[in-house]
C-alpha cells in the first residue's frame, strides 16, 4: 500500500475503512452466503432480491459477489451500480438500465450485474418498466435488489427474484468485528461502553462503527456514560431518576424535575419513552399495571409522532405512572 493509499484509508469513515471485501471477510447469514457462493461456483446465479434493516450487510455482500466474478479490470464496465441518490425513475429505467443490459460483452464471457441500492425508494411505473428488462436480458444480465420494506418492492419484480432476508445481527455476531476494530485503531473501552455500544445498534453493524468513531473522538475512553453522551441517549441512571421521581413524589415536583433533566440533558421525551418501556419489564409491577402502563404509553407515542406537544405528553406519562401508583395501592389494600 502507497503513501497515499493509506492517507485515504486514514480519512475514510470506519465502515468503509472496514467494509468486508470478500465473502469470507462477512460476519453473518452463513446460510445465505454459502448458498450464493454454491450459485456462483455452479455459474447459475439468480436473479437476487435482499430485504431488511439497515446495517446487516445486504450492500456489503453483493459487493463481495461482484468482486468474486469480476476481476478489478472488468469490474466498472460488467457492473452498474445504481443507489437512491442516483435518480432512477422511469426514464433511467428506459435508457440507462435497458442499454448497459441489452449491450453484450464482445471480450468477455459471462453475464454483466445491476445493483439497484434502495429498491424500495422506486417509483411503481419504474419498478413496472424494470420488470420487462429483467425478463427479457436474463441471458446477459443479473439484478441484484436492496431494499429494506419487502412490501415496497411490486409483486411481479418479487416474483423473477430469489429473496433472501437479512435480519439484525446478534450481539455475538457484532462483537468479534467490533474488537477487531477496536484493537486496529487502539481506542480505549471499557467492558460497559461495549455492552452500550451493542445495546443502542439494534443489530445495525454500520450503527456500532459510526458510534464508536463518534465517541472515541469526542472523548479519551468510550465508556457507557459517554457513548450515551454523545448519541444524546438518556443514560441508565437519568431513566432510573425518572422512573423514581415519578412512582415516589407528587405530581408537581415529579414534572419539575424531570423537566429540568430533560433541559439540562436535552433528552426527547421519545427516547426517554423508550427506555422507560423496557424499564417497565424489569419492575415488579402486577401484570394488570404493568398492562395499563404500556397502553398508556403506547397512546402517548403515538401522539408525539403525531407532532403533539412535548409538554403536555410528558405530563401524561406522569398522570399514568400516577394512575399506576393507584392501582397498586388499591390491589394491596384489598
Amino acid at each position: 500500500m502507497g503513501l497515499q493509499d493509506e492517507d485515504k484509508s486514514r480519512n475514510l469513515p470506519w465502515v468503509e475503512k472496514y467494509r468486508p471485501k470478500t465473502l469470507q471477510d462477512l460476519i453473518s447469514h452463513e446460510d445465505i452466503i454459502s448458498t450464493i457462493q454454491h450459485f456462483i461456483d455452479e455459474d447459475h446465479l439468480p436473479h437476487l432480491l435482499f430485504y431488511g434493516p439497515p446495517g446487516t450487510g445486504k450492500t456489503s455482500t453483493i459487493l463481495a459477489c461482484a468482486r468474486r466474478l469480476y476481476s478489478p479490470k472488468e469490474f466498472n464496465s460488467m457492473v452498474l451500480e445504481l443507489n437512491a441518490s442516483d435518480d432512477r425513475g422511469i426514464n433511467v429505467v428506459r435508457d440507462q438500465i435497458l442499454s448497459f443490459a441489452s449491450t453484450r460483452t464482445i471480450f468477455k464471457s459471462g453475464f454483466k450485474l445491476v445493483i439497484l441500492d434502495e429498491a424500495d425508494a422506486m417509483t411503481n411505473d419504474a419498478q413496472n418498466a424494470l420488470r420487462r428488462i429483467v425478463e427479457k436480458f436474463t441471458e446477459n444480465v443479473r439484478f441484484c435488489l436492496i431494499c429494506n420494506y419487502l412490501s415496497k418492492i411490486i409483486p411481479a419484480i418479487q416474483s423473477r427474484c430469489t429473496r433472501f432476508r437479512f435480519g439484525p445481527l446478534s450481539s455475538e455476531q457484532i462483537l468479534p468485528r467490533l474488537n477487531h476494530v477496536i484493537e486496529e485503531e487502539g481506542v480505549q473501552v471499557t467492558e460497559d461502553g461495549r455492552k452500550a455500544l451493542l445495546a443502542l445498534s439494534g443489530g445495525d453493524m454500520r450503527k456500532v462503527l459510526n458510534i464508536l468513531q463518534s465517541t472515541s473522538m469526542a472523548y479519551n475512553e468510550v465508556s457507557e456514560d459517554n457513548v450515551y453522551t454523545c448519541v444524546g441517549h438518556p443514560l441508565r441512571s437519568d431513566i432510573t431518576n425518572i422512573i423514581n421521581w415519578m412512582l415516589n413524589e407528587d405530581f408537581q415536583i415529579a414534572y419539575k424535575n424531570v423537566s429540568e433533566l430533560k433541559t439540562a440533558k436535552g433528552l426527547a421525551l421519545q427516547d426517554i419513552l423508550t427506555e422507560i418501556h423496557t424499564y417497565i419489564h424489569r419492575i415488579d409491577f402486577p401484570v394488570e399495571v404493568r398492562i395499563h402502563l404500556v397502553e398508556r404509553l403506547s397512546d402517548i407515542e403515538v401522539r408525539l409522532c403525531s407532532g403533539a406537544s412535548e409538554k403536555i405528553q410528558l405530563s401524561a406519562v406522569l398522570a399514568a405512572f400516577a394512575q399506576a401508583k393507584h392501582m397498586v395501592a388499591t390491589q394491596a389494600a384489598a
